[in-house]
């Protein structure tokens, strides 16, 4: 009987630590992303004309294939806020696309750099796999930032997380499987409290029983 107690304790122990080291597993991948999309959401809403950033770097999802090989369709990209007066020849930037009337943002490098003689800067660029520069001169404030990092594929998640679908598969479905594990790993714990509980107090009426047995024996002496 108590190989078998033991054996079903080592198991429950098993299963509460699985589910304690799942949850943490979800909790830090998770929590990270939550509060990433939160924060770039919220200034989104605050400033529509300015690609939302976190501590001066902004993350943004490449949609075509103008900077092939490089930097492909689906990549994350992350950019720095930087100086305009920094960017180099060669430097790959994030720009407001100055050919459109939207806020559309472009990714390619630069391949010349204008002063004109009023001292305004301008930058001549060209995506890696195009043939030819960009129509229009891209003025230094339209800039963005400074190319810093990529995270290949990374993109088609973070845009597969913007359709309803995407929510419901990688935040709402994740949180209920925390909370489903959080609720479970509370029950093992509570039914082995319980059991601990009931063990002490069943050797506690043992002692008193035993102690009761020899308090009468000494008084039959």
């Amino acid at each position: 009987m108590t190989t078998m107690n033991d054996a079903k304790e080592k198991e429950t122990s098993v299963i509460s630590k699985f589910f304690t080291v799942l949850g943490t597993i979800l909790c830090v991948i998770l929590a990270p992303i939550l509060i990433l999309n939160c924060t770039l959401i919220v200034k989104s809403h605050l400033n529509k004309n300015a690609v939302p950033d976190v501590g001066g770097y902004s993350p943004m999802v490449v949609l075509s294939d103008s900077m092939f090989p490089y930097i492909e369709a689906g990549d994350l990209i992350i950019c720095k806020q930087a100086d305009p007066e920094s960017v180099k020849a060669g430097d790959v930037i994030s720009f407001f696309d100055p050919a459109s009337n939207t806020n559309s943002v472009v990714t390619h490098r630069v391949v010349e750099i204008q002063t004109a003689e009023d001292g305004a800067l301008t930058w001549i660029t060209r995506g890696d796999a195009n043939n030819a520069d960009d129509q229009n001169p891209v003025p230094a404030s339209n800039l963005v930032g400074i190319y810093k990092h990529k995270i290949p594929g990374l993109g088609k998640l973070v845009m597969y997380m913007t359709t309803t679908q995407g929510l419901i598969t990688c935040v709402v479905v994740p949180i209920i499987l925390l909370l489903g594990f959080d609720f479970i790993r509370q029950g093992i714990y509570e039914r082995r409290r319980k059991k601990d509980t009931d063990a002490l107090l069943a050797e506690l009426e043992s002692l008193r029983a035993e102690k009761e047995k020899n308090q009468k024996e000494n008084n039959k002496e």
